[in-house]
């Protein structure tokens, strides 16, 4: 089962929804086409919040960001 989730809401919103329901979060980033994906500490807090957040599922293809780490030209 995959950690995963991408979810149509705000970063604040989706933290509160697992903090609420004591899930640990991995990673969350916005994405381009509106929404977060959210990665989470287990996938049976995954799982958990796949049934809470039914309604905020994103279903399909989404853009996400390219994230091009910063190199130090030393």
């Amino acid at each position: 089962m995959s950690r995963m989730l991408l979810l149509s809401m705000s970063e604040g919103d989706a933290v509160a929804k697992c903090s609420e329901a004591k899930v640990g979060v991995s990673a969350i980033e916005r994405l381009t086409s509106g929404g977060v994906r959210l990665v989470c500490m287990s996938s049976a807090g995954a799982e958990t919040m796949r049934k809470t957040l039914k309604k905020q599922l994103i279903s399909g293809e989404v853009v996400r960001e390219r994230h091009r780490p910063r190199h130090n030209n030393w």
